[in-house]
């Protein structure tokens, strides 16, 4: 068992006001599948966990508690490479 990383699956999916029914259906599980994840009775795959850090906006790393903090994510698929690249020169000159 990784430790806390039901509650940190809690947090995730509640904080979003998502049902363990809409993130089972979500990544292709049950709804006990998820509480049993949220209660530390069972560990996800890491195909399970990659889908549910991408549900979450989260990365594996904060759900597995390496990550103390859980920072945002964007969804860039809709962009083409030259407007990634003006997002990421953007982001790293307001981050100085």
């Amino acid at each position: 068992m990784v430790q806390g990383l039901g509650e940190r699956l809690q947090q995730k999916r509640s904080g979003l006001k998502i049902s363990q029914k809409e993130a089972a259906e979500a990544i292709g599980v049950s709804y006990s599948i998820i509480s049993n994840y949220e209660k530390n009775e069972r560990t996800p795959s890491l195909e399970k966990l990659m889908a549910l850090a991408n549900l979450y906006h989260c990365s594996v790393d904060y759900l597995l508690g390496i990550e103390k903090t859980s920072r945002a994510s964007i969804d860039v698929s809709m962009l083409d490479d030259e407007q990634i690249s003006r997002l990421q020169y953007f982001l790293s000159s307001i981050n100085k």
